[in-house]
């Protein structure tokens, strides 16, 4: 392939666009890869185009490599299989619907689980059919609120989803690990440095679910890795060791004290302190039991219900940690004070919440036999040795409260002596980090062969209901977060397995020189590199090096005044090491380099 920058539809610019917000999103517009369409919305540029297929490709390669077998659905859905399974309802104002002109309801395809329930059970019959997994590359859209960081989160976007079914769970472990590794080696080829961590299943549901998150300080998720030991899991999915619980009726009687103006934890603790309630003048505010109020709305529900949510008074109300734990429930802070005058804001205590008809639950800190200062319920009054399992029962444990570097490893405190994951053993503390997801794969289970009532034939002549696995990636996240990890403070610095071109020859001047650089490319074309040959007459040379270094491709040469004496200069994008090389046998040359690229 042999591209000329004078007939190509390549614009770079030479100031960051207003909105690009991350490295990604200001360089791909910048070098000419993509161009914004709408919000959430972006054109592949024909370098663009190129960068993406090539992702594809090793995707669809790997899949392949393992046997799965490439379908490709539409992406306008009927409704009624997605009423089906429960999730039109379940994705809320995450999905764009639509209605046509005979009044039928369609959706965009967010995800096509459905879809390829469906199909294996119009076509298997036979336990001799399976195992199966299909995969497609294929458009996907939702409805994002607030799009942003260009192709990180938009609203329409290419995306390999692959769907196993397997006869039973033994079977659905083999094609989960097959495809974890295959994912492996996609990512490993890519070029991207990844963390796998455990994840919550969100929408997806079933059993287990681990998350492919490429590094990166832009990243929107964030994750947590042990000092001491392997573990690794999205904040959503970091599980709290739970002290030792103890006997109720072993602490002082609830007393209630004034406590004028203190709404908030530090204001309490001062004034604890400073009075040295029930006899303590060391009150932290670990000590004291923080009640925060939500309104969670269930789909389909008309009125949000009100959630009590009890953590200690350090620790803050992760929404998203509560929004996984409740899924698929919306989850927003409550502020309908007016409608509950039994709930004292600033005043809080559980003590009243059964009576009140809420539901309460706590962090797995707050455990039968612990004794918080709280609120009494009455405006400027707080109560202290409020105990829980006699003053108060919550109704379980919700995983709510921010993560904080320094946390206990929950693996770690689980492989304690007796096993319990109840202390701190002076094994590994979490340290936070960030990522962007690249790639997701969960063990659905029988969700959607129930909901659709998918049975084979089984071997003992009675009918099997197969169990699924559903594994996606983010193709065209993938070049984005390739972009974040592979550039520069001079432009995109492309890994040569995805790059645009192998080889990326810059004219300095006319002439003799233009001659010899379509020469030369049209000979590494012939031999089956991809090359793009700089030869615009009306622009400078220092214009043209400044784009080959925003464009990123991994070899770059200058063929300039040096070439009357016989010599180029060959510049590595990556390292920014520069050889003079003799024009007889560079062609070899520059083909021996692509090709220890792996290219």
């Amino acid at each position: 392939m042999l591209l000329r920058t004078s007939t190509m539809l390549l614009r770079t610019l030479r100031e960051d666009p207003a909105d690009a917000e991350v490295p990604s999103h200001r360089l791909l517009l910048r070098a000419g890869y993509i161009r914004r369409v709408a919000p959430g919305g972006y054109a592949w540029l024909p370098l663009g185009k190129l960068v993406l297929d090539r992702v594809t490709e090793i995707v669809r390669s790997e899949l392949a490599a393992i046997g799965d077998q490439e379908v490709h659905f539409p992406a306008l859905l009927p409704a009624e299989p997605y009423r089906t399974s429960g999730r039109w309802t379940e994705y809320g104002d995450d999905i764009f619907t639509l209605t046509d002109r005979r009044g039928a309801e369609h959706l965009l395809a967010p995800t096509h689980e459905e879809l390829a329930t469906l199909l294996v059970k119009d076509l298997v019959s036979s336990y001799r059919d399976l195992p199966l997994t299909i995969f497609q590359i294929q458009t996907k859209f939702r409805d994002e609120a607030r799009p942003r960081a260009g192709l990180l989160r938009g609203r329409e976007f290419l995306m390999k989803d692959a769907y196993s079914f397997d006869l039973d769970d033994d079977g659905l472990r083999a094609s989960y690990a097959r495809h974890r590794a295959a994912y492996q080696r996609v990512f490993d080829r890519l070029g991207l440095a990844y963390s796998v961590v455990r994840a919550v299943s969100g929408a997806m549901g079933g059993s287990a679910s681990e998350e492919f998150l490429a590094g990166t300080p832009v990243g929107e998720d964030t994750y947590v890795g042990c000092t001491a030991c392997d573990y690794a899991a999205n904040t959503e999915a970091v599980t709290t060791p739970a002290p030792a619980g103890g006997d109720p009726d072993s602490h002082r009687h609830a007393e209630v004290h004034d406590t004028p103006q203190t709404p908030t934890i530090a204001a309490l603790v001062a004034l604890a302190n400073d009075r040295k309630l029930a006899g303590r003048h060391d009150w932290t505010a670990a000590d004291t039991l923080k009640n925060v109020v939500l309104a969670v709305r269930r789909p389909g529900a008309d009125t949000p219900e009100v959630l009590v949510i009890g953590l200690p008074g350090d620790r803050e109300v992760d929404l998203r940690r509560v929004a996984a734990a409740l899924h698929p429930a919306d989850v927003a802070v409550f502020d309908d004070w007016a409608a509950h005058p039994g709930l004292v804001r600033g005043y809080l205590g559980p003590q009243v919440l059964a009576e009140l008809g809420l539901r309460y639950l706590v962090d797995p800190r707050v455990v039968t036999g612990t004794a918080w200062l709280t609120g009494a319920n009455e405006p400027g009054r707080h109560a202290t040795d409020v105990v829980c399992g006699r003053d108060f029962v919550p109704d379980g444990t919700i995983e709510a409260a921010e993560v904080r570097p320094g946390d206990p490893c929950p693996a770690c405190a689980a492989a304690a002596p007796g096993g319990t994951g109840t202390a701190r053993t002076g094994g590994g503390e979490l340290t936070i980090r960030r990522g962007i997801e690249i790639g997701h794969i969960f063990q659905l289970g029988r969700r959607f062969t129930d909901a659709f009532a998918l049975d084979v034939l089984g071997a003992a002549g009675k009918p099997v209901r197969p169990t699924m696995g559903c594994y996606g990636i983010g193709v065209s996240r993938a070049v984005a977060a390739i972009a974040e990890q592979h550039h520069d403070e001079r432009g995109l610095v492309w890994p040569a397995a995805v790059a645009p071109c192998d080889v990326h020859l810059v004219v300095a001047g006319k002439g003799a020189q233009l001659d010899a650089a379509l020469d030369l490319g049209g000979r590494l074309s012939a031999a089956g590199l991809r090359v793009l040959v700089d030869d615009r007459a009306t622009v400078s040379a220092g214009v043209k090096f400044t784009d080959a270094e925003l464009i990123g491709i991994p070899c770059v040469v200058v063929v300039g005044r040096r070439l009357v004496d016989g010599y180029v200069e060959v510049r590595d994008r990556a390292t920014g090491g520069r050889d003079e090389v003799p024009w007889d046998g560079l062609a070899d040359h520059l083909l021996s380099r692509v090709r220890g690229n792996g290219v």
